[in-house]
């Protein structure tokens, strides 16, 4: 390999506040280009150049744009982060002959439907699910699966639409909810079965990033999920441990393995769900790309492993280093308004409150917005965000507890709400009511 150090095309740079950490670590080590569809902004002091296309989600014309800047200066590698964004990402892999170059493995992960379908012939451990249209489909499906049942769009990330549902009756009021939930990105997913009827199973939800070399799947960081607001499946929290005994129990590590055996996937970096059920691990879904909601950054709080290197290393195809250097416990709690149609005037932590072993406490939400809890927030709903490092879960906890009580909203009086009829809170400044943990 030439000194110089290697050439890595990034698609889309993602939401700063939750992905600025990966491509600042990736431009110590790496000469990154990043196609965009604006001219970039935070980005620009961890990058070496930029191409500003009309979509980052057409892959063909990414592809053919890939394949004029490669003649001037090939890459060694393409990476991309963004779930809308994984399927096109590949084809422009595949025009450049590198790793993770297969559009229909991609797109055997995003469609949930393809997912099942491959794992069911595989025999991996899943929920029933069956795809649906209509209602009265998707009646007759949870009929077969049986109640509670859980209805899942079947091509939407982050618990987006998801929602469990305990008779016919509740199928009836929340069907529209499933099917109609939209994602920013205009992917289109077999619009004749769009929505999943699936048996729901209980337990403890995990997810596990995992890095992949020609086949190989070694899981690195395991993520205890915290979710809230049901009977909708907000992901409020997560906690990471180093030492976690899922990581190294063979009965665990062979069921990740055979997942992605069974769906192709051979080389990159995955971001995959389960529940622990009674009768052990039952696949939720796989994503091909970094876990969301900051979980690689409580990974790297945890282990010292850097998952942005390690991410751009597997596109290259590097040798991959995956030694932990520190074990710890890592933990989020993310934070929402008590109401729909909230105005914010203001948003802050307190300084004089906050725990001083806190690692981070982020505000989200801008002065003016309106935000709303679950479920007409969902994932947008969130207005903070703080991260802790403890040596277990429970003082992680303890710790997050105290940081979120310090977060102080002020809201407007109605009249200056922007004209909007929201439901103001009064002119006061107060702890946000919400416990979420």
């Amino acid at each position: 390999m030439s000194s110089e150090r290697p050439r890595l095309l990034l698609i889309a740079s993602g939401w700063q506040v939750f992905r600025e950490y990966l491509l600042r670590s990736i431009g110590t080590r790496f000469r990154v280009h990043l196609f965009h569809t604006a001219e970039p902004t935070w980005e620009r002091e961890y990058i070496t150049g930029w191409t500003v296309l009309p979509s980052t989600i057409d892959g063909p014309a990414m592809a053919r744009e890939a394949l004029r800047l490669n003649d001037a200066g090939p890459f060694d590698g393409v990476l991309c982060w963004d779930e809308g964004r994984i399927h096109a990402t590949a084809h422009v892999a595949e025009a450049l002959g590198l790793r993770c170059g297969d559009p229909a493995m991609i797109w055997r992960l995003r469609d949930k439907a393809q997912t099942r379908a491959a794992l069911a012939e595989a025999g991996v451990p899943q929920p029933r699910s069956v795809k649906v249209g209509t209602l009265a489909q998707a009646l007759a499906a949870a009929e077969e699966v049986g109640y509670p049942a859980i209805l899942k769009p079947r091509g939407l990330g982050a618990s987006l639409g998801v929602v469990r549902v305990d008779d016919p009756e509740r199928l009836r009021e929340m069907f529209a909810f499933t099917r109609d939930t939209k994602a920013p990105d205009p992917v289109v997913y077999a619009s004749d079965h769009p929505v999943l009827v699936e048996q729901c199973v209980t337990g403890e939800e995990v997810s596990v990033d995992s890095v992949v070399a020609d086949g190989k799947v070694t899981p690195l960081f395991l993520a205890r999920k915290v979710v809230g607001f049901p009977p909708y499946a907000e992901e409020i929290g997560h906690y990471v441990d180093a030492d976690d005994p899922l990581l190294t129990d063979t009965a665990f590590t062979s069921i990740l393995q055979a997942t992605h055996t069974a769906l192709g996937f051979r080389d990159g970096w995955t971001h995959t769900e389960y529940m622990l059920t009674g009768t052990g691990p039952k696949l939720i879904e796989v994503n091909g790309r970094l876990g969301g909601d900051l979980i690689p950054y409580l990974g790297e709080l945890a282990t010292g492993i850097d998952p942005g290197l390690l991410a751009a290393a597997a596109a290259c195809g590097h040798e991959l280093d995956i030694r932990p250097t520190r074990r710890r416990v890592a933990g989020i709690r993310f934070c929402y308004v008590d109401r729909d149609d909230t105005t914010i005037a203001a948003i802050r932590f307190d300084p004089a409150t906050l725990p001083s072993n806190l690692d981070q406490a982020v505000t989200i939400a801008q002065p003016g917005a309106v935000m709303s809890p679950p479920p007409k927030g969902t994932v947008w709903g969130r207005v903070a965000y703080v991260t802790a490092v403890a040596d277990s879960i429970a003082e992680c906890a303890r710790t997050l507890d105290a940081a979120q009580a310090s977060l102080r909203i002020t809201t407007p009086p109605l009249e200056e709400s922007l004209g909007r009829p929201v439901i103001a809170l009064g002119d006061e400044e107060r702890p946000l009511g919400r416990n979420v943990g």
